[in-house]
């Protein structure tokens, strides 16, 4: 309500009334006793009041009878006095000085003068604005530069923040598991550019590092400039090094921690000094591999052509140390026989054996040529030898699938949330999908061959001969960063056509192999020639299902 003061002296009569400034004289103020007062001349001050609202009051007709009346807005306009109920027991200060007004039953005390209060009032109401502004002013500008402030990076990015981002993005789009093994990967990103140093850029590669180990998976892992140009040779056709490939164990036998032989290749040193599938490397040059990853392995056993290098071997129940000679090993990938095996005329069996050793760039290649080559000397089966194979370039499984299928799905690759491709055929690059077909798998063949095998199973286009394929059921892709080095990726699992996940449990083949059966060509046919050999299949045997 707004108060507006003015100033009258109280009537002469020993009543107490209400002044003849108001015009409604019929209309008293409510309060809880009147009282008459002797008379003493003093001045006094009446507040007008106006009111936003409608005013109870009591209201006297011709007989003098109160009654109930209200303030209506029209009648707001008309001065009364202010009822006893609304009690300011409050004081007002300002530079003008102390003031009061404090009522009840009764008038108390009215002090001051109506001159003082209104320039008062209005002198307050100017420095109050004032203020206000000035203070409302201050407030704004001050958020206006906290939001500038906050929106401005708080220092510049270094190229070796960069770099590291650079990583961050690589992953965050290509990693199978979007849930990042239960972080927020955006939060790691913020964290790591705020308290990882990359000061230099050994640094920085050991951010990426760390940032990688949060995600605990073995396969995903960084490559340093050297490495990568490495890992690029390995798939192109040449190594320096001892020629073995290596993996994890995939199941705990309570035998000594290390990492598993997945295969040697033929002719390198370490097939030369006898070292098998399944054996278990103990140490590299007295460095014990129990904690050892298969990278950093694969990089101790690589190094300069003619270097030495010391393995411990632990081969069945037997340890041994090996020393071998790293030398540039050939991969090239395929080797293939013709077998005749012994029959009647022109009938007589000739079975094409192919063996393929790893999945690089010249696999699909050299499968097609070995295939043209047997059959210019009118082979009427093929076996196809993917043992000790560990695996190589996905691309080149599904071209090596699609020599030998006529039509159907070759693999399913999944995500998180299920299927996401499908890779398979239609026939347009099948140049061998109607000869009997045999394969032969082993706790060697691994990755890639594994798809091709599990391909060749489940559309029942081959039969596979051996033991439970290696389990590795996950498919990298490598990236390239800006600086030359690089990053390998868990992009995906896959499942084979009949929705297998063999993810550590590997293929598992419809027929076993006769004890000591050859890995070698010539080691094949002579099984397959010999009836007298303990090793010894004939056709129906081979390609029977």
């Amino acid at each position: 309500m707004e108060l507006l003061a003015s100033s009258s002296t109280a009537s002469l009569s020993p009543h107490f009334a209400i002044s003849s400034i108001y015009k409604n004289h019929n209309c008293i103020a409510k309060v809880a006793t009147l009282q008459v007062l002797p008379w003493k001349p003093r001045p006094i001050w009446i507040v007008e009041a106006q009111l936003r609202s409608p005013l109870m009051c009591k209201r006297t007709n011709a007989s003098n009878v109160l009654r109930n009346c209200s303030f209506t807005d029209g009648f707001s306009k008309h001065n009364f006095f202010l009822r006893s109920m609304w009690r300011l027991h409050k004081s007002l200060y300002s530079k003008c000085g102390l003031f009061s007004i404090s009522y009840g039953h009764k008038l108390r005390r009215y002090s001051g003068t109506l001159q003082k209060l209104m320039d008062c009032s209005e002198r307050f109401r100017r420095h109050v604005s004032v203020h206000f502004v000035r203070l409302l002013v201050g407030v704004m500008l001050v958020m206006s530069l906290s939001v500038a402030v906050s929106k401005s990076p708080s220092w510049a990015l270094t190229e070796e923040n960069l770099l590291f981002l650079e990583a961050w993005r690589t992953i965050d789009r290509a990693y199978i598991d979007k849930n990042f093994n239960g972080q927020s990967w955006f939060r790691y990103r913020e964290n790591a550019l705020h308290n990882e140093p990359m000061n230099t850029r050994e640094q920085t590669y050991m951010a990426i590092r760390k940032m990688l180990a949060t995600l605990d998976d073995p396969f995903t892992r960084f490559l340093e400039p050297e490495k990568f140009k490495s890992l690029r040779s390995g798939t192109q056709g040449a190594l320096t090094g001892v020629g073995l490939s290596i993996g994890y164990p995939t199941q705990f036998d309570g035998s000594p921690a290390g990492l598993v032989v997945i295969s040697a290749a033929p002719g390198g040193p370490a097939n030369r000094a006898g070292i098998l599938s399944g054996d278990v490397i103990l140490a590299i040059d007295d460095t014990s591999t129990k904690t050892m990853g298969i990278y950093d392995a694969a990089e101790r056993l690589q190094g300069p052509e003619g270097s030495s290098v010391e393995l411990t071997i632990r081969s069945g129940p037997e340890i041994k140390h090996v020393a071998l000679t790293r030398e540039k090993v050939s991969l090239n990938p395929v080797k293939s026989r013709l077998c005749k095996v012994p029959g009647s005329g022109r009938d007589s069996p000739r079975i094409g054996y192919i063996k393929l050793t790893s999945f690089n760039q010249n696999a699909s290649g050299a499968v097609k040529e070995a295939i043209d080559t047997l059959r210019s000397n009118s082979v009427n089966a093929f076996v196809l030898d993917l043992r000790d194979n560990s695996g190589g370039l996905f691309p080149e499984g599904i071209e090596i699938a699609k020599i030998w299928l006529d039509k159907g799905v070759i693999v399913y690759i999944c995500d998180s949330h299920g299927v996401r491709d499908i890779y398979d055929t239609d026939g347009s690059n099948a140049i061998a999908a109607s000869e009997p077909l045999a394969v032969l798998v082993n706790k060697g063949t691994a990755s890639a061959s594994e798809i091709l095998a599990g391909a060749l199973k489940d559309n029942k286009r081959a039969v596979l001969f051996g033991e439970p394929t290696y389990g590795k059921g996950k498919i990298q892709s490598v990236f390239e960063l800006s600086d030359g080095s690089g990053l390998a990726v868990t992009v995906a699992r896959y499942e084979t056509p009949a929705h297998t996940d063999i993810d550590q449990v590997g293929v598992i083949p419809d027929h076993p192999l006769p004890t000591s059966f050859p890995k070698d060509e010539e080691g094949f046919c002579k099984c397959l020639q010999d009836p007298t050999s303990i090793c010894h299949m004939n056709r129906i045997q081979l390609f029977a299902r």
